[in-house]
């Protein structure tokens, strides 16, 4: 009996944790601008991205692309601010419009599906939904956090997938 409570609270705690980034998640004013190119965040709720800060600081960003811009190089957008002050990071997913964690995103490159500023990481919520989404909306590859180099999402705006 011990053991199936510990397991349900495991997986109760999970499902909290999974879904914290939306519970307490700054949202974009009006005028807030994203920090890579600029745009009026608040005019694309359905691709917001936002980095959270321990001071509790926020940026926020059209899509995942330029957040991923920033993550690689954030002194070139954000003078003063590194990798180490950076608590969350969230990327709005795709079909239920929830702010998730960045990091345990799945991100569909390459699809027929385009952001504000054009190709996009797609993100997407489970590895089911990155597979489904990949196929009807034909999309060139999946890609987890870690796997998001530097100079992909340059590539994408060039239209390079790979």
């Amino acid at each position: 009996m011990k053991t199936l409570l510990a397991l349900i609270f495991t997986a109760w705690t999970s499902l909290a944790l999974a879904q914290a980034p939306a519970a307490d998640l700054p949202t974009p004013g009006t005028k807030d601008l994203c920090p890579v190119c600029g745009m009026l965040v608040s005019k694309y709720p359905n691709w917001v991205a936002t980095i959270v800060y321990k001071d509790g600081h926020a940026h926020f960003f059209d899509g995942a692309k330029d957040l991923f811009k920033f993550w690689h190089d954030p002194g070139k957008y954000a003078a003063g601010h590194s990798r180490d002050q950076i608590e969350r990071i969230a990327v709005t997913e795709y079909y239920g419009l929830q702010a998730i964690d960045a990091k345990d995103a799945w991100y569909v490159v390459g699809s027929d599906v385009l952001g504000p500023m054009g190709h996009e990481f797609v993100p997407l919520a489970s590895e089911e939904e990155a597979a489904d989404f990949l196929k009807e909306h034909k999309g060139v590859r999946v890609l987890r956090f870690e796997e998001v180099g530097a100079g992909l999402p340059l590539m994408l705006d060039q239209g390079r997938f790979e």
